[in-house]
């Protein structure tokens, strides 16, 4: 049996291209490093107080309370439909659009979204952003390493270099070789 996982928390939020930067990187390297990544949707508008994205982010936030399996693929496909094609995330139906692409059916999508107002939703979602802002949150993405009774909190897309040094591991660059395979 091998070292037990490592913990990284990934504070983001689909807005931010950064964020999918990290979210892309830290996802193709969590079985490499053997790390157990936590997804932590974070209102960024509660950390610079202007995003547009609430609707979006409470919806994460309800997946990953209801299908957190799905929390990455649905992440992923909101960051493609705003960043990739320039297309809405703030109305229902692309949010709708985003998850069923992601592999959620229609009905179980529209359950989620009618919960992204309730008060569960709302308080978790400000939970995970009080807590990236406790961390020294000033932006996003911010990934926090929990290491030997450490931690550490990187801000920005571009310190995955300085992670894998922390964890003791190489960097292999963006796309490492085990997950060209995925792609």
């Amino acid at each position: 049996m091998g070292p037990l996982p490592r913990t990284l928390e990934l504070f983001y939020d689909v807005l931010s291209p950064y964020s999918w930067l990290a979210f892309e990187v830290l996802c193709r390297y969590k079985n490499i490093w053997n790390v157990s990544l936590q997804l932590r949707p974070t209102l960024i508008a509660g950390i610079m107080k202007d995003s547009g994205s609430l609707t979006a982010m409470r919806f994460l936030t309800v997946v990953k309370l209801e299908h957190p399996e799905l929390l990455e693929k649905v992440s992923r496909e909101l960051w493609m439909r705003v960043w990739s094609r320039d297309e809405d995330i703030t109305e229902p139906q692309s949010i709708l659009a985003a998850a069923e692409k992601a592999g959620m059916s229609t009905g179980r999508a529209r359950e989620l979204l009618e919960r992204v107002s309730t008060p569960q939703v709302k308080n978790q979602l400000k939970e995970t952003t009080d807590a990236a802002c406790r961390y020294g949150a000033f932006g996003l993405p911010v990934t926090v390493a929990h290491l030997d009774d450490e931690t550490y909190m990187l801000f920005g897309s571009d310190r995955m270099e300085l992670l894998a040094h922390l964890l003791g591991e190489k960097w292999l660059g963006p796309v490492p070789p085990a997950a060209t395979a995925r792609l």
